[in-house]
């Protein structure tokens, strides 16, 4: 028997989202978002699947946010499935999608951003994408201003990107639960991106090498058989040599993505590995946790 499929509605302006989100609430309904770019697959829709446990209804955003690309980034060419974004989330019995344009969400230029704390917008990701993170923080804001959830839920393959909007809704004493869901992967491991579709078939043959350096680091640095900064270089070398350009690969705190120290090794600081790296013209990010 073939599963219901429910007629999905579709939102785009400000003011029908805000108009929606009151009746939910004033219904005692608990708002579970899911913000994206669209383009969805899987990794997408199991972070859907996660909302649904978390609240009733779900709303799931597709909006391609051209504050946080830079001026050499694929703003223009980052693709755009709509309809068949609609086909994939109507299965999942979503209700409402909310999709606005950009002059529905940015009618005039956005002048006032969310500015992060340097000390963690400014490393890793950061450093490589400047104003990034100040776009990010930015339309989230924005999104659940308009969306008011209760609980938002976020993919932990945008590591850095989840402990920053962690912190700005602690900050801000903001209404809104952040939700971490676990990395979608492949079956060789690739982390799911909707980037993927870059990659020559070549290419994502050797992609699932990252998650396996992540792994190998992971696995040298239980048996202490390195110095932290001496596996950052073996990973790094090897990446190189099978054709990567790496940005970062590196070992940090979990709690607030600084370079651990021997304290933090001795006393068995949750830490996590994180890398970056273009294959081809692709550029790829993952990370693991220890």
């Amino acid at each position: 028997m073939m599963s219901k499929v429910i007629k999905m509605e579709t939102v785009r302006s400000l003011n029908q989202i805000r108009k929606k989100s009151l009746e939910f609430k004033e219904n005692f309904q608990t708002i579970a978002f899911v913000p994206t770019m669209g383009n969805l697959h899987d990794g997408h829709l199991s972070l859907v699947k996660l909302a649904k446990k978390c609240g009733d209804p779900v709303v799931v955003s597709i909006f391609v946010n051209k504050l946080q690309f830079g001026p050499n980034e694929d703003f223009e060419k980052y693709p755009r499935t709509l309809y068949s974004d609609i086909e994939k989330l109507e299965k999942e019995g979503i209700y409402i999608l909310f999709a606005p344009k950009e002059k529905d969400l940015y009618p005039v230029e956005q002048e006032f951003r969310i500015n992060p704390p340097k000390d963690i917008s400014n490393i890793l990701e950061g450093e490589f994408r400047d104003g990034y993170f100040i776009g990010v923080t930015t339309v989230v804001l924005k999104l659940f201003l308009c969306v008011q959830p209760k609980v938002a839920i976020f993919g932990k393959k945008d590591y850095q990107q989840l402990m920053i909007l962690k912190n700005m809704t602690q900050q801000f004493a903001m209404p809104t639960k952040i939700i971490h869901a676990e990395t979608f992967r492949a079956s060789d491991g690739l982390a799911l991106s909707s980037r993927n579709i870059y990659l020559s078939t070549r290419e994502r043959s050797i992609a699932p090498m990252l998650f396996k350096e992540l792994n190998n680091a992971k696995i040298l640095f239980k048996k202490e058989s390195d110095s932290i900064k001496e596996i950052e270089k073996i990973a790094f070398r090897k990446l190189i040599d099978f054709g990567w350009e790496p940005d970062y690969f590196s070992f940090r705190r979990q709690n607030d993505l600084q370079i651990p120290n021997s304290y933090d090794v001795i006393n068995k600081t949750p830490l996590v590995i994180l890398a970056a790296a273009k294959l081809g013209t692709t550029r790829l990010i993952d990370n693991l946790e220890i």
